[in-house]
């Protein structure tokens, strides 16, 4: 089945000179939830979820799921909410929804279901909206296979992944049949935490996902820089949401312990060096935030994003970029022609 589910550099035409781009939105995949009821892997999710949030952030993150529906599924409610918030263009994926405990069985339904609700939600507005998939990353030989039909068949620039695939790092040399095939497609690869591995001890206030999420970030893309996987693929192209976490704010001590300890020395340069070879959504929320990250990662890797349409996220995304005062050049670039050149040029469609 092809899909007309992303936009074109034709299409793309109807835009002004310089479009404004998001780089991080959602879609939920009610068909997708449904293959998952009933059964012992989502129960058990669930169950890891309860442990890691206070009953009051549960209700919180419930009561705004349902408050949150239409724009999460609502084609003409994504439009005006991008109009409101200045985006002419929005890069959407799956709510991580990954289910890494499925069987293949299962894992091939969800990345179809999920792949094709994508598709067909972009298709409704191929100049506006580009969409990335999901992958079963439990099953790498089915992952690279799911991850050229989202690209060729559906139209799909990538796909979205969390940190970890049910307890193994991203890192684990099992994945790179799935880089490797991403590195030939050109096909964007966004890292998007799903939980906290610290499981109750960040139980309390959100913090599970206040500064879970971020730590998470950090963990999986230090894994990636140390253990080397980024020199075996040095054309990965990886997009880290939230700003990457903690790792572009402390760089400092990653480059020391390469320098001193030959047991950290896994990846070839000092990790300083591979930051500048992904990409990171400027989701920051402070101008300091967003100037610091644009110093430690460079201004050409940085695009905007805003977690639409979470309460996490902001609304405000150009006036933010606005805020830090950077250089004409660099603003702009972030505004939208860094997340154009990443889409377009890894495209090979």
């Amino acid at each position: 089945m092809t899909s007309a589910g992303a936009g074109t550099p034709t299409g793309f035409r109807v835009h002004p000179a310089a479009p404004t781009v998001d780089f991080h939105g959602h879609l939920a995949v009610p068909a997708a939830d449904a293959l998952c009821t009933g059964t012992d892997g989502l129960a058990a999710e669930l169950a890891a979820e309860q442990r890691a949030h206070s009953p009051a952030s549960l209700a919180v993150n419930q009561e705004q799921l349902r408050r949150l529906a239409p724009k999460l599924t609502d084609v003409a409610a994504r439009l005006a909410d991008l109009d409101a918030m200045g985006v002419d263009i929005q890069v959407v994926g799956p709510m991580p929804m990954h289910h890494y405990w499925a069987d293949r069985t299962l894992a091939e339904r969800l990345a179809h279901t999920v792949d094709e609700a994508v598709a067909a939600h972009c298709a409704a507005a191929p100049e506006r909206l580009y969409g990335l998939g999901t992958l079963p990353l439990q099953h790498p030989e089915l992952a690279a296979a799911l991850l050229e039909r989202a690209v060729t068949e559906y139209g799909l620039y990538g796909v979205s992944v969390s940190t970890t695939v049910d307890g193994r790092e991203l890192a684990d040399p099992a994945h790179d049949v799935v880089w490797r095939r991403a590195e030939e497609l050109g096909a964007v690869v966004f890292v998007h935490p799903w939980g906290c591995s610290l499981g109750e001890r960040l139980a309390t206030r959100y913090l599970g996902n206040t500064v879970g999420q971020p730590v998470e970030t950090t963990v999986a893309l230090s894994h990636l820089i140390f253990t080397g996987v980024l020199d075996r693929f040095p054309g990965l192209r990886l997009v880290a949401a939230h700003g990457g976490g903690y790792l572009p704010t402390y760089l400092g001590r990653s480059d020391h312990a390469w320098r001193v300890r030959e047991d950290a020395r896994g990846c070839a340069e000092p990790p300083s060096a591979y930051v500048r070879r992904m990409w990171f959504d400027a989701l920051v929320y402070t101008p300091d935030a967003l100037r610091h990250l644009v110093g430690a990662v460079g201004a050409d890797r940085v695009v905007l994003g805003t977690d639409h349409p979470f309460d996490m996220g902001v609304t405000d995304p150009v006036a933010r970029l606005d805020a830090a005062g950077l250089a004409p050049a660099d603003r702009a670039a972030i505004a939208g022609s860094n997340a154009l050149d990443l889409l377009w040029k890894g495209h090979t469609r």
